[in-house]
C-alpha cells in the first residue's frame, strides 16, 4: 500500500460501521493493482503512464443495457464515432489519435481485426466485463504495433472465495431487454467463473436524414449473446494453471444503398487461451501464454449473404519477471501469426510477427524510472524497435511529477496492402514519438492530475492518388496530436465524484487542418451519492465542435448530454436499478447523417449477495 494510506487504514479497521459504509471507506483507500502500464504489477500511484481503471462498481452503474462505447466514451481522453445504433461501425479516438492506433487487449491477449485494424466494438459485451485499464500514449514498446495511441486491456471475471451467483434482468426504451447471469468462486486450489448474457434491441433508423442516399425510415435492430468463463488450479503457492475464454455473437440492421434493401452484419468475434505462471525461484517467476483470437463479420443484403471476412490472430508469450536488488527487470519473447480467409480474394492472406522485449523499473529514495526496449520482425516489412523511458519524482507524500518519452508504430492492415484492386503493397508502417509530462496530487481519498502531450505521427496511411492518377492507400500523411487532461476522483463520505477536461490540438500538419471527428475541447463529470441502501448518480459530457470531413467544411456542432442513475438495494442479496440517458432529449450529430440515441430510460432487478 502506498505509504500515505497506511495511517487511515488502520484506523478504519477500529471503526465499527455499516456495510454500506464499509464499501464507502473501503473504495477511499483504495490504491488499485495496475498492470498494463509496465506489464508487471503496480499500484496506480506508482505508475509513470496516464492511466484509468475502470473498476467493476463503475460497470454496473453503466447497466447491462449499455455498451462498452458509451462506457469508454465518458473516460478521460476518449472520444467516439458511430454510424447509429448499437452494433452499427464506430470508432475510439485516443488523445485524437486514429481508431486505429489503440491497441485492445482481453486477459493480456490482442483482440481485433487484421483487416479494419480495429476491434469491432459494438460485440464486446459489457457484461463479460469485470475491469478495464486504458493507458493514454505509447505503448509500442510493451505491446508491439497498433499502441501508438495507448492501450484498452479488458479483463473478464475471476472467482474468489465462497460460490457466489449473480443475475440480472432489464427492460428499456426501443423494446430494449438486458438478461445476465453468472457463478463464480475458489475452493481447494481452483478458482472458476461462468457468465451468460443476452441483450436485444428494437433500435431506430441509424440514418436520419431523410435526403440521404441511403436514408431508409425503418428500425435496425441489434441482438448478442455473449459468454466468458475461467478455470484455474493452482498445487501450490507460486504456481498456478488455467484457461480464459470470451465469445460474444451476435448481429445488427443498418442503412446502405440500394435504401429499399434490408442489409444485416453478422459477428462473431472470440479470444481464448491457456496460461501457466510459475514462480521457479524466489526472484523469478515465469508466465507462458497460448492463446486465440477471432474477428468473423458477415453482411446480408435481403436474407441473401453478401461477403464474409474472418480474421484470425494466434499467440504465443512467454514472460520473465526477475525481482532485483534494485527494482525488477521483464523479459518476454511472443509469437503473433495472423490470417485472413473469406470471400475477399486477399494477394497474401497470412502474416507473422516475432518479438523480444526487456524493461526494467524501479524505485528510489523519491526516485521511479521505467526503461522499456521492444523489437517486432515482421513477415512483411521487417523489423521495428520501439522504446520508452520514463521518470518519475515523489515531492512529498501528496505530490508527485512524471515525464516520459517513447517511440510507437502502427504495421499496415491487410485491407490497406492487399485489398483488391486498391492495396498498396509497398506501405511503410506508420510510427510515432510522444513526450508527455505530468503532476499528481494525491491523498487517501482524492486524486487529481494534470498531463500535457505531444504526439508526432509520421507516415500516416491516407487514400491519395498515385502516378498514374488511381487512388489507393498511401504513406502521405502526418499528424500532430497535442494537448492537455486535467482529471480528478474522489471518494468524499458518501460521495463519489470524477471529472476531466480536455484541450487538444489534433492536427493534420501538411493541411493545418483538424482531424475528422475530433473535438478541441472536451468535459466529463460525474457524481454519485449513497442515501442508506440507495444510490443516486448524474453524468454530464460536453464535446466541442467537430468536422466531417478532413478538409474541415463540414462542421459538427457541439453538444452536451446529461445521464442519470439510481439504484436501491431493497433487500440483502437485491436490488432494484434505473438508468436514464440523454434526459433533455439532446439532438446532436457524431456522423453526418447518422443518428444518435435520445432520451432513452432502462430499468432493472439484480440479484448479487455480498
Amino acid at each position: 500500500m502506498y505509504p500515505r494510506l497506511k495511517p487511515l487504514a488502520a484506523i478504519l479497521s477500529l471503526i465499527p460501521i455499516t456495510a454500506v459504509a464499509a464499501e464507502t471507506l473501503q473504495l477511499a483507500v483504495l490504491d488499485p493493482v495496475i498492470v498494463t502500464a509496465s506489464r508487471q504489477a503496480q499500484r496506480a500511484s506508482e505508475v509513470l503512464s496516464d492511466v484509468t481503471v475502470i473498476e467493476a462498481e463503475e460497470i454496473r452503474k453503466a447497466g447491462p443495457a449499455a455498451t462498452i462505447n458509451q462506457l469508454l466514451s465518458r473516460q478521460p481522453g476518449i472520444e467516439i464515432n458511430q454510424k447509429g445504433g448499437p452494433g452499427t461501425d464506430s470508432n475510439i479516438f485516443i488523445r485524437g489519435t486514429s481508431s486505429t492506433h489503440a491497441l485492445v487487449l482481453v486477459d493480456g491477449m490482442r483482440l481485433g481485426s487484421t483487416t479494419t485494424g480495429a476491434a469491432s466494438w459494438g460485440f464486446i459485451p459489457l457484461e463479460q466485463v469485470d475491469r478495464i485499464e486504458i493507458i493514454r500514449g505509447s505503448c509500442s514498446s510493451l505491446y508491439g504495433s497498433d499502441a501508438i495511441g495507448g492501450v484498452i486491456q479488458i479483463f473478464t471475471k475471476r472467482g474468489n472465495g465462497p460460490l457466489q451467483m449473480f443475475a440480472e434482468a432489464g427492460y428499456g426504451t426501443w423494446n430494449t431487454s438486458a438478461l445476465s447471469a453468472g457463478l463464480s468462486g475458489s475452493n481447494g486450489g481452483w478458482r472458476y467463473s461462468f457468465q451468460l448474457a443476452e441483450k436485444r434491441s428494437d433500435s431506430y433508423s441509424a440514418v436520419n436524414n431523410s435526403k440521404s442516399f441511403y436514408y431508409n425510415a425503418d428500425k435496425d435492430g441489434f441482438q448478442n449473446t455473449s459468454s466468458s468463463g475461467s478455470l484455474s488450479y493452482s498445487p501450490a503457492k507460486g504456481h498456478e494453471f488455467g484457461v480464459n475464454y470470451l465469445y460474444s455473437d451476435g448481429w445488427n440492421r443498418y442503412d446502405s444503398s440500394p435504401k429499399a434493401k434490408d442489409y444485416k452484419q453478422e459477428q462473431t468475434i472470440y479470444g481464448a487461451n491457456v496460461f501457466s505462471r510459475n514462480r521457479l525461484t524466489e526472484i523469478w517467476t515465469s508466465t507462458v501464454k497460448i492463446g486465440k483470437s477471432s474477428d468473423d463479420g458477415r453482411q446480408f443484403a435481403d436474407n441473401s449473404k453478401t461477403s464474409t471476412i474472418r480474421s484470425e490472430q494466434t499467440q504465443f508469450q512467454w514472460q520473465n519477471d526477475i525481482n532485483l536488488p534494485l527494482g525488477s527487470a521483464l523479459l518476454a519473447v511472443e509469437r503473433v501469426e495472423q490470417a485472413v480467409s473469406g470471400s475477399v480474394d486477399y494477394a497474401l492472406k497470412d502474416r507473422s510477427i516475432n518479438s523480444a522485449l526487456a524493461g526494467w523499473t524501479g524505485q528510489f529514495a523519491g526516485h521511479r524510472l521505467q526503461v522499456n526496449v521492444r523489437n517486432d520482425d515482421n513477415s512483411q516489412f521487417g523489423d521495428e524497435t520501439t522504446g520508452l523511458l520514463a521518470y518519475g519524482y515523489q515531492f512529498t507524500d501528496n505530490w508527485r511529477g512524471n515525464v516520459s518519452y517513447g517511440t510507437g508504430f502502427k504495421a499496415p492492415t491487410f485491407n490497406d496492402m492487399y485489398w483488391p484492386g486498391a492495396g498498396n503493397p509497398d506501405l511503410k508502417p506508420e510510427t510515432s514519438e510522444n513526450i508527455e509530462g505530468s503532476i499528481h496530487f494525491e491523498t487517501a481519498t482524492q486524486h487529481a492530475s494534470l498531463t500535457y502531450y505531444r504526439n508526432e505521427v509520421d507516415n500516416l496511411i491516407e487514400w491519395a492518388p498515385n502516378a498514374s492518377g488511381f487512388w489507393m492507400p498511401a504513406n502521405v500523411a502526418k499528424a500532430r496530436l497535442r494537448g492537455w487532461t486535467l482529471a480528478y476522483n474522489s471518494q468524499l463520505g458518501d460521495y463519489k465524484l470524477s471529472g476531466s477536461i480536455d484541450l487538444q490540438d489534433p492536427e493534420d500538419t501538411l493541411t493545418n487542418k483538424v482531424l475528422r471527428y475530433r473535438a478541441r475541447q472536451i468535459a466529463k463529470i460525474a457524481v454519485s451519492r449513497y442515501f442508506g441502501a440507495f444510490n443516486l448518480g448524474g453524468e454530464v459530457q460536453v464535446s466541442g465542435q467537430r468536422y466531417n470531413d478532413a478538409a474541415n467544411t463540414q462542421a459538427l456542432a457541439g453538444y452536451g448530454i446529461v445521464n442519470l442513475t439510481a439504484a436501491y438495494r431493497f433487500a440483502a442479496d437485491w436490488s432494484v436499478f434505473a438508468r436514464a440517458n440523454n434526459i433533455f432529449d439532446k439532438d446532436y450529430t457524431l456522423v453526418n447523417d447518422f443518428a444518435t440515441p435520445g432520451a432513452n430510460v432502462f430499468i432493472g432487478v439484480r440479484y448479487s449477495p455480498k
